[in-house]
């Protein structure tokens, strides 16, 4: 009887390569570009949008203090505000801090609020007294994230503010509020200034807080007295 030579399997059709995008969607020579080059593109009426904001994202990871004019003009793009803030938020050069506050007066709605946001990043303390106005203005969005930024801010003059804050708003501002002042006691542990820390913890301890931030200020208590690390 025959044998038959048994035959390779039949070799499996490549993958088809995944389509180039447009010119207009490569990144190109932007991932590896210097500041200068940057900045040409973010002025540049004849960039794209994806240009930019890759020159924007790119400013970022250079923490590129020449680009926070080119950047800080685009922060009321609303398709653009959003890389702008990605490029100025790791600037450590105070004009990226200048920049950020300067907006806020010239913004509305979510732009703003990306703003305040990028400000609670770099807990800027400079910022304090304009934040402290919007947490009281008509927009409960933008109200909310100026009180989070005031918490991310700490120390003991945003604690202050914060508790008058309390008594002086109400619904999701006024929890939002209190959840700040709960950052500003962690905050205040963290620095070593544990008996102000336990005092903002017993202030928020009150039944009139927020049920939630009540229990965690209790929790919080509770672990620093336990602790045996605590002072005797």
């Amino acid at each position: 009887m025959q044998q038959t030579t048994p035959q390779p399997p039949a070799a499996k059709p490549a993958k088809p390569r995944p389509p180039e995008p447009p010119p207009e969607f490569q990144e190109g020579k932007i991932a590896t570009m210097d500041a200068a080059g940057l900045v040409g593109i973010l002025k540049d009426p004849a960039s794209t949008e994806f240009q930019k904001a890759k020159a924007c994202m790119r400013a970022g990871e250079l923490a590129a203090k020449e680009a926070v004019p080119a950047l800080a003009a685009l922060l009321g793009d609303e398709r653009l505000g959003m890389y702008a803030r990605y490029g100025l938020e790791p600037i450590a050069d105070p004009s990226a801090a200048d920049a950020l506050r300067a907006a806020l007066p010239k913004l509305k709605g979510n732009l703003l609020i990306g703003v305040i946001n990028s400000i609670n990043k770099r807990r800027d303390a400079k910022a304090a007294p304009a934040l402290i106005k919007l947490m009281y203005g008509p927009d409960p969005g933008v109200a909310r994230a100026a009180a989070a930024a005031l918490g991310s801010i700490g120390g003991s003059a945003m604690v202050k503010e914060l508790q008058a804050a309390l008594s002086k708003t109400t619904g999701m501002t006024r929890m939002a509020v209190a959840d700040a002042s709960l950052v500003c006691a962690e905050r205040l542990l963290a620095e070593g200034k544990r008996d102000e820390a336990l005092a903002l913890y017993s202030f928020l301890s009150a039944p009139s807080v927020p049920k939630p931030v009540r229990l965690a200020a209790m929790q919080g208590i509770i672990r620093e007295e336990t602790a045996v690390t605590r002072p005797r």
